[in-house]
Parts: C-alpha cells; sequence; structure tokens
C-alpha cells in the first residue's frame, strides 16, 4: 500500500509540474533561509559555553555613578585591588582570576611583529577557565615572573618546527620573557581569544607595572576580573554586599560613586554592552531579529505552500470522488494526500540542504565567522528540521485529506464543491498574512538604510576624511617634535596631532569638574570625559572654535594649566554663552588652571551616543596617538614618507596605521550588515509570496475558464477580464499594506531609539513600500491574467 501511494504521489508532482515546480521552490527557499539563520543564531548563542564551569563563572564589572546618581561611565573592568580582597573578604568564592590585556613588540631573532590580544593573566586561569595546554604544565606555566605562553598559531608563527619551550623572546625591546607553554586558540565563540599568555605576576616588576598599583590603584579599571562560584551559589549574595565591601575598602561613600555588579560568563557576548568590553560583543536583540525573520520566511514559504495545496485540491474533488465511486476508504484517500504533500516537503528538505551547502561561504564571509554544515547534525537541529517537515507537510495535506474526503460522491461529481471552494476565506488570509509579512520587511530595510544615509551625512563637527592614525612607541614622547617636523617634510601632509584618544573611540577617561562659586573653585556636581591633546589636535582634525583660541606653543601655560572646553561640557556647567567662560579658573581633577577655548561641539563617539562633555589639555605622557592629516589626492605618497620616517627612527617596530574614515565605518558595522539582511530577506519574502500568487492566479483562470470565455463572447475586453482577475488579490495585498505599516513604524521606530542622533520614518515610506507591494504583486498576476484573457472563447466554451 506504501509503495502505491508512494508511486501515485510522485505521478501527481510530474502531472502537475508548474505547480510542483512552486510549491518545491517556494518551499525549499523558505527552508534554506529559516536554516541558514539558524545555524547563525546556534553560533551567538553558544558563546563561552565550551568551558567546563561556564555556568559558575561571573566577570566582576564596574559602573560609576554622577552625583545625581546617574551612570556616567559603564566598565566591564575593574581596579587591580579588588580580585584579591574579594578572594580574602569573601572566602566562599573558590578562585578569583585577574587579566590585563594589551599589545606589545614581539621579537625573536629576526622575526618582529607588533601583536594584539596578549594577556597578564594569574597563575589560576586554567583552574577557572577551560584552554588545551599542547606543551608546558598548566599548573606552573604562569606561576613565575617573565613567563609567556604562546598560542599554537602564534608559536608556529615565530619558530616554525622548533621547540618553543624555554625559547626567550624580547618585548617592546626592553625586556625578555622565557616561553613556558603552548595553548590552542580558545574557540570562535569566545569573548576573549588570547593570542599570547604573560604571568600576573610579571606585573609586580616597577619596570612594568609595579607591585604598589596592584595593591592600590582604585582609579586604572583596566583589569578583567572572573569569580568561580561553588556550584548553586546565588552571585546576588556578593552583589548585596559589595556597597559595604567597597566602603570598607575605598573610603566610606565609595557605593554612592561605584557600583559592582557580577554578570554570568554565557551573558557575556550577548547582553553586555559597557564602554569598555575586551571584544566587541553580539547582542541578544539581533538574535531576536533573525530568529524572527527566520520564522516568518518559514512561515510564508509555508503559507505559499499551504494554500496552493488547498486550491489546488479543489481541481481534484471529481478525482476524490470517483476514488470512492469505485471503492476506495476514506482512510486510504486521507493517506494518498497525506503522503503526497510529506513526500513534496521532503524534496524541498532535500534540496534546501543543499542550497546551505552552497550559501554558508558567503554567509561566513558576510558575518566574518566560521560556520559550518556540522551544526545541523545536531540532534536538536535535526528533530526541529524533523518536526518542520512533517508539521507542513501534514498542515498543507490536512484541509484536502480530512476536508475534501468528507463530501458524498454524488455532491463531488456534480460540481458543487468545485464551485463553492472559488472563494476561500482561507486562502485570502494566508496571502494577507504572506504580503504583510514582505511589507514589513521593505519597510524596515528602507528605514535602516535611510538611517545609514543619515549618518554617513550626518555633520560630525571634524574632518575624518584623508586622516591617517597610528601609535607612537613611548619612548619618542620627549623627541616627539623633531619627529614631527620630518613628518611635515612632505608638503602633502598638514597637520600631525597627538592625543590619547582618537575619534570613533570611546571616551573612557572622566574626572570631577570645579568651577568658581565665590573666591574658589568648588566642586560643579558633573563629570566631563577628559581628552589629552596637544596644539595640533584641533587643527588635523578641522574642529571649528565657538569662543577663545586653540593650545598654542607660544603660551608654556597652555602645557600645564590651559584647558579647551566643548560647548556642552560650558553649558553643562552654567554658562549661557561660550564667550562667557573664557578666562575663567577651571579645575579638573588635580589640575587647576583655566579655560582658554571652547570648541564647537563635534562627535567624537559614535552616533548612538549623545555629544559627551568633554575637557581637552596636555598631558604629555598619554599622548601616544598620531593623527596625520593629509592634503588633497596624495595619500600614497605621503603615506611612504611616514614610512620612511618611522624606519629610520623605530627600525625594529613595524609601521602600522589605519584610515579614521575607515574606522568610523566600523562603528555602523553592525547597521550595515543589519541593512543588508533586511534588503536580501524583504527580496526573498517577496519573491516566495510572488510564486503563491502566481501558482494562485493560475488556479483561479482556470476555474473561470468557463466564465472568462462567456465574457469575452458577449463583449469584455481583455482589460476589463485582467481587471477583474486581479482586483481580487489587489485588495488582499492593499489590506496586507494597512496592517503591516503600524507594525513595521512600532519595531522600527524602537530600533531608532538606540541612536542618540537619527532620522524621522516618513509617510513616503510606508508609501514606497505600498506601490512596491502592489506594482510586484500587479506585475506577478497580470501574467496569467492576460493570458487568460487573450485565450480563444471556443476552446473554453466547445465542451458546453
Amino acid at each position: 500500500m506504501l509503495r502505491n501511494y508512494f508511486k501515485i504521489a510522485i505521478r501527481t508532482l510530474f502531472k502537475h509540474k508548474t505547480f510542483s515546480f512552486i510549491n518545491i521552490s517556494g518551499v525549499a527557499l523558505g527552508l534554506t533561509c529559516f536554516l541558514l539563520l539558524a545555524i547563525y543564531v546556534k553560533d551567538e548563542l553558544s558563546y563561552d559555553r565550551y568551558h567546563k564551569n561556564a555556568d559558575r563563572i561571573y566577570r566582576l564589572s564596574r559602573t560609576f555613578l554622577s552625583k545625581d546618581g546617574t551612570e556616567s561611565l559603564r566598565l566591564g573592568h575593574a581596579a587591580p585591588p579588588f580580585g584579591p580582597l574579594i578572594q580574602q573578604d569573601f572566602p566562599e568564592v573558590e578562585q578569583v582570576v585577574r587579566m590585563l590585556d594589551a599589545s606589545s613588540l614581539v621579537k625573536y631573532k629576526e622575526k618582529s611583529f607588533q601583536e594584539e590580544n596578549m594577556f597578564a593573566a594569574e597563575k589560576n586561569l586554567f583552574k577557572v577557565f577551560t584552554f588545551n595546554v599542547e606543551e608546558g604544565n598548566p599548573d606552573k606555566a604562569l606561576e613565575n615572573p617573565f613567563s609567556i605562553m604562546f598560542s599554537r598559531p602564534m608559536a608556529e608563527k615565530y619558530f616554525g618546527k622548533e621547540d618553543p619551550i624555554g625559547k626567550i623572546v624580547r618585548l617592546d625591546n626592553q625586556l625578555d620573557y622565557t616561553v613556558t607553554g603552548v595553548f590552542e586558540p580558545l574557540p570562535a565563540q569566545s569573548h576573549f581569544h588570547p593570542s599570547f599568555l604573560i604571568s600576573f605576576s610579571t606585573l609586580n616588576d616597577p619596570r612594568v607595572y609595579g607591585a604598589e598599583g596592584l595593591r592600590n590603584n582604585w582609579g586604572n579599571n583596566s583589569f578583567s576580573t572572573f569569580l568561580l562560584l561553588p556550584p548553586g551559589y546565588d552571585p546576588q549574595k556578593l552583589t548585596k554586599a559589595f556597597p559595604a565591601f567597597q566602603n570598607k575598602h575605598i573610603d566610606q561613600n565609595a557605593s554612592t560613586y561605584s557600583v559592582l555588579n557580577l554578570m554570568k560568563l554565557t551573558d557575556i557576548h550577548l547582553y553586555s554592552h559597557l564602554d569598555s568590553e575586551i571584544e566587541a560583543n553580539g547582542d541578544i536583540q539581533y538574535v531576536y531579529l533573525f530568529s524572527a525573520i527566520a520564522i516568518f520566511i518559514l512561515i510564508i514559504a509555508c503559507i505559499n505552500y499551504m494554500n496552493l495545496a488547498t486550491a489546488k485540491s479543489a481541481t481534484r474533488a471529481k478525482e476524490v470522488g470517483m476514488r470512492k465511486v469505485i471503492g476506495a476508504v476514506r482512510s486510504q484517500l486521507i493517506n494518498q494526500f497525506l503522503s503526497e504533500s510529506i513526500i513534496l516537503v521532503f524534496v524541498s528538505v532535500v534540496l534546501a540542504l543543499l542550497l546551505v551547502v552552497l550559501c554558508l561561504p558567503a554567509l561566513n564571509n558576510f558575518t566574518q565567522k566560521e560556520l559550518t554544515i556540522n551544526a545541523l547534525l545536531d540532534p536538536v537541529f535535526l528533530t526541529i528540521l524533523l518536526g518542520i517537515t512533517l508539521f507542513t507537510g501534514v498542515i498543507a495535506g490536512s484541509y484536502p485529506a480530512f476536508f475534501m474526503t468528507s463530501f458524498q460522491p454524488i455532491s463531488v461529481l456534480k460540481g458543487k464543491i468545485a464551485s463553492a471552494l472559488k472563494n476561500g476565506k482561507l486562502r485570502q488570509s494566508l496571502v494577507v498574512i504572506q504580503f504583510a509579512i514582505a511589507v514589513v520587511l521593505i519597510i524596515s530595510t528602507t528605514v535602516v538604510y535611510n538611517q545609514m544615509r543619515y549618518i554617513r551625512n550626518y555633520k560630525l563637527g571634524y574632518s575624518k576624511d584623508q586622516i591617517i592614525t597610528f601609535n607612537m612607541p613611548d619612548d619618542s614622547a620627549t623627541n616627539f617634535e623633531s619627529v614631527r617636523q620630518r613628518f611635515k617634510e612632505d608638503n602633502s601632509i598638514k597637520e600631525v596631532g597627538r592625543s590619547s584618544r582618537i575619534p570613533s573611540g570611546r571616551l573612557l577617561d572622566s574626572w570631577e569638574a570645579y568651577v568658581m562659586k565665590g573666591d574658589s573653585l568648588a566642586p560643579a556636581d558633573i563629570t566631563i570625559k577628559s581628552l589629552s591633546v596637544d596644539e595640533d589636535f584641533i587643527p588635523a582634525y578641522q574642529i571649528e572654535m565657538a569662543a577663545g583660541r586653540n593650545f598654542s606653543r607660544d603660551y608654556s601655560t597652555d602645557k600645564t594649566s590651559g584647558f579647551v572646553l566643548n560647548e556642552t561640557a560650558v553649558k553643562l556647567l552654567g554658562y549661557k554663552n561660550p564667550a562667557d567662560a573664557i578666562g575663567d579658573r577651571f579645575g579638573y581633577g588635580e589640575v587647576r588652571g583655566q579655560i582658554i577655548g571652547v570648541t564647537k561641539d563635534y562627535h567624537f563617539e559614535s552616533l548612538h551616543q549623545k555629544v559627551a562633555p568633554i575637557a581637552m589639555f596636555n598631558q604629555p605622557g598619554r599622548l601616544s596617538r598620531i593623527s596625520v592629516h593629509v592634503a588633497g589626492a596624495n595619500l600614497k605618497r605621503a603615506i611612504g614618507h611616514i614610512e620612511s620616517v618611522w624606519k629610520s627612527r623605530f627600525p625594529e617596530i613595524p609601521f602600522q596605521y589605519e584610515f579614521l574614515d575607515q574606522r568610523f565605518g566600523q562603528l555602523y558595522a553592525r547597521e550595515q550588515t543589519q541593512q543588508l539582511l533586511f534588503g536580501i530577506f524583504a527580496g526573498i519574502a517577496i519573491f516566495i509570496s510572488c510564486l503563491g500568487l502566481l501558482g494562485l492566479s493560475m488556479f483561479m483562470a482556470e476555474l473561470r475558464t468557463k466564465e472568462i470565455g462567456v465574457r469575452k463572447v458577449l463583449g469584455a475586453s481583455v482589460g476589463s477580464i485582467v481587471t477583474l482577475l486581479s482586483q481580487d488579490f489587489l485588495k488582499l495585498v492593499l489590506i496586507a499594506i494597512v496592517i503591516a505599516s503600524p507594525v513595521a513604524w512600532y519595531g522600527m521606530r524602537n530600533w531608532l531609539q538606540d541612536f542618540a542622533y537619527h532620522t524621522e520614518i516618513n509617510w513616503w515610506v510606508f508609501a514606497l513600500a505600498g506601490f512596491v507591494s502592489i506594482a510586484i504583486a500587479l506585475f506577478t498576476i497580470s501574467f496569467q491574467s492576460i493570458k487568460a484573457a487573450l485565450m480563444n472563447p471556443v476552446k473554453s466554451l466547445r465542451s458546453e
């Protein structure tokens, strides 16, 4: 019997080739999108779960509060004294491990490279995190000062086939380290990826950091601190005890301006978006978004199939009646229809898996991930895939299987049932749902595109074009002027400025401001961001002055007590006019001086953040970031000149630079990815929906063949017949637009709230989405409508 069902199902597929192609294509395309996005979502949800103790590891973070209690700075790092003091005051905590990430120049024999992802880590690192240590003793590898471990790729890069254990490498041309181990790189699904591990005890050396700093420096919040809690321990117990803990060890009011929090390790990648993170994290909102898109695309594909299956079942009403007349029982007919439906979906699944294999490289290139088809071999995935196959097949086949087989043969053979099925409310509802989802995606794509265009055209308050940035070695601070003059020997280089940070980064340093109250300086009760700059920073970025002047080499006091604020800072300090602040005494942290200038506001950080109040002043020891403004189209020549100067001054240090406009673009890489994904999936949703419309229009034209013939005989024009066949579908598309518009408006309005500066959702966005949807639907329907309208009425009426 099963063999017979299978044979008839295959014959039916080949008999109705067009409908079979539309159904298989739609379901396969929908499943492909669903599976690709599911693989991506699964990868995002798997971060840091490979650690043996992942469910017991928590990260310590520190948030600073303003005087009014609002958060002024949220850090994923903490000060170095916290680690040992937590272990001391809370003995129930099993392990506390600290890490400090940095970059260094690594030299071994003739090989010398500037390396990132270098972590100083405490010796109990491997008791907290799961590392695969291939060479060396994990219990002792990070025990002694000046010990270093290499990741396997780095070991091969520097030592080739040599045994790395015991080799001596030099960091920053200053200190020698002994290689004590080699470890496998952490998986891609990790929120940090060390290339090198240095023993934390090295930091006790005064040439590196100093033991005193590790014990008492509460201001350097650069240390990643992780706690391993006992099984079943409630982290809230620690969180509630932290205020008293800070008041005890820092000062009695510490809990009023500093808050400590714990976050589970497995939550960091998707839920942590603090001002400082080890690496850029993902976002749970995007997981939700892509999950929703995957489900919506699959729903559209399944609706498409169900719609066509139920529509086509009306043409098989006489087949059902004839089978019953010759003795077929209802259960046999039900099994037949269900088997046909499940086989068609199964074929679509096989095709979808092939498409997934073909599309994965493109998805990896797009997301910068290393996704594999192996994710689909997960039992959960296989169960979901099997469930989708059976669910879609059974639901789509249930209408003809249970509804069509319930009628008496005499009613079916007289055609009463087929005529009653012409106006199916279910099919109309499904078409509306299909196009509503597609319209939501079209509107979303348009809004994201407008926001990206808004960002590109937004006036930042500084020039980001033709600027090259790079870091200078620490030993260049004292004689930088000679290096600057060498750089400016090329007339294409306009300015060479120095600063502690560069635009497109985050302003993480802040201090309390002091203003004149009466005859003396008093706290202003506001926190202002700190930016160390030299005299050429403002000209290099072409930042406009609102009042006063820039720093000048003609005034020696500018280097010690001069401040340049931005307009936002001046307003917060109570000045109505920037010019009113010029010459006033001003205090910032431990420095006292006067305000010599006020710049116009400029967007140092991304447009996700509002313009921060900034105090610029000169701290010579912190001016490590160099910004070179190049004139005209001489960029290549200028880079060559800078590199030649660099090699003559720092022959052992590789010259590494980047363009500021590229850094700026990276700020919105996530949104640009979102824009492209919205566009791709909106197109796919429309395409699948149009496949359904094409199939339904073919079906309706087939059912109304005789009606069309009669109308043509009575004088109906081709245009009137096309309108007749199209208007019902266009009404459904219009209803879909009405339903989708407020949904899309609500969703995208919330998305735009993530930007401090954003475009508005204008009425024409909805008009454009409606026009595109109607135009595509009309274009799709018109093929079959015109074909039916041009048919010779003699052919359709000759059997009457």
